[in-house]
């Protein structure tokens, strides 16, 4: 699948409350994307995090690194954790918010894959980004082959029950 959408939700420049702006991607179909620096996920409620953030829409979560358990609890979620390539940042990518990305997942997913992230900006201009993919263990990619745990969990007792 590819992820391809417009960050800034609310392209005419109104500023919405998160919740808001990601009812109006949900109400376009459009997956969403976060950008973000160092660390991130890092708090005292990190599985609420990545509950929030995947019922929010986000299928993506691009950063300079993660928590290390709020990464796996997004991966459990179904969330993508991408990590920019070292050095790379949004800052020193000019990434603003008026970007689109494509982001082609193999359906043969490895862990800690080097992918190739699409940005396109507004003016139509794109660059190729180097990106690793935080999927870091084999159990890990069949989570999100399924789109989380608990679809996992329950395609695995549908299966012991047939």
């Amino acid at each position: 699948w590819h992820i391809n959408k417009f960050l800034n939700p609310i392209r005419d420049g109104a500023v919405l409350p998160i919740y808001d702006a990601a009812m109006k991607y949900a109400a376009e179909g459009a997956p969403l994307v976060i950008v973000a620096g160092q660390e991130y996920g890092t708090g005292s409620s990190r599985d609420w995090a990545a509950k929030g953030t995947c019922l929010l829409g986000v299928r993506a979560v691009l950063a300079q690194s993660f928590e290390r358990i709020h990464r796996s609890n997004l991966v459990g979620m179904g969330v993508l954790p991408l990590q920019f390539a070292p050095g790379d940042s949004a800052d020193s990518l000019g990434i603003n918010g008026d970007e689109a990305f494509d982001i082609a997942v193999p359906t043969d997913i490895k862990p800690q894959q080097p992918l190739t992230l699409v940005m396109t900006r507004k003016d139509g201009t794109q660059r190729e980004i180097p990106v690793l993919c935080r999927i870091d263990t084999p159990i890990e990619v069949d989570y999100y082959r399924h789109g989380g745990i608990l679809p996992f969990v329950l395609r695995e007792l549908i299966q012991k029950s047939a």
